[in-house]
């Protein structure tokens, strides 16, 4: 296991306030730990109650927020813990996502539901969110912080594979819509990455694919630490002396 120790300082995340969404599985949870270990405040959202309080639980220090990016009317209370609760916000990572249907069918075969739920999980929830923080992004920028706002995408938002076209479709239009947040937002200091991390080893992948050999698959702790590398390389390159720097007057004033 890499500690925050072993980390070239240039990755370090000493006080950066992030928010994951999907935290307590897969790439999500992987993410809950790796950004701690690198000295994150961490906050993260998910649906079920249970699985919020043994993540929690289990990374002492972290916020656990219970919610549904799915439900619009979950969205503004989720903003508000996640801010409230961080006091502020740096960077937001969009993780949670839905297949849509499953077991994966043909679009000719997929109910209207399950294809309208990946595009609430998957788009309109990251949109949502973002939209609410983004106040909280901004100010973070303008004050040197750096903010960062990371869509977790995939293959299947560039290539067209069979059945997976309820979460092809809307990854594809997340991924796009990280382009344009990109172009729109530059100006004010907020950069967007649309990243996908490959295959991982997760409850996810193995809904939809049971049959796939597990070891041939990315271990999401490894994909954790590659994302979290490209969030510190996209935050300011002084952050980390900023920030030890006014950790250390905090002490003082102790």
């Amino acid at each position: 296991m890499t500690r925050h120790s072993d980390l070239n300082p240039s990755l370090h995340l000493d006080g950066v306030r992030v928010a994951i969404t999907g935290g307590t599985s897969g790439l999500g949870l992987a993410l809950v730990g790796e950004l701690q270990r690198r000295g994150a405040r961490v906050a993260f959202v998910a649906r079920t109650p249970e699985h919020v309080e043994a993540v929690a639980r289990a990374h002492p220090g972290t916020h656990g927020i219970v919610g549904d990016l799915a439900r619009k009317e979950d969205i503004h209370r989720i903003a508000l813990q996640i801010a409230g609760n961080l006091g502020g916000l740096d960077v937001l990572v969009n993780g949670a996502s839905s297949l849509g249907p499953t077991p994966l069918a043909l679009l000719g075969d997929t109910e209207c539901e399950d294809f309208e739920l990946a595009l609430a999980t998957n788009v309109l929830g990251p949109f949502r969110l973002t939209k609410a923080l983004l106040g909280s992004l901004t100010a973070s920028a303008r004050e040197g912080c750096g903010s960062v706002v990371l869509n977790v995408s995939s293959d299947a938002a560039v290539n067209a594979y069979p059945q997976w076209g309820a979460y092809g479709t809307s990854k594809a239009a997340l991924h796009h819509m990280s382009r344009i947040w990109q172009e729109e937002l530059a100006a004010e200091g907020v950069r967007f990455l649309s990243l996908d991390p490959g295959d991982m080893d997760t409850p996810m992948h193995a809904l939809a694919v049971p049959d796939a050999d597990r070891a041939t698959l990315k271990r999401p702790e490894i994909a954790a630490r590659e994302l979290a590398d490209a969030i510190a390389a996209a935050l300011p390159a002084d952050l980390l002396s900023r920030n030890v720097r006014g950790q250390a007057a905090v002490g003082e004033t102790r």
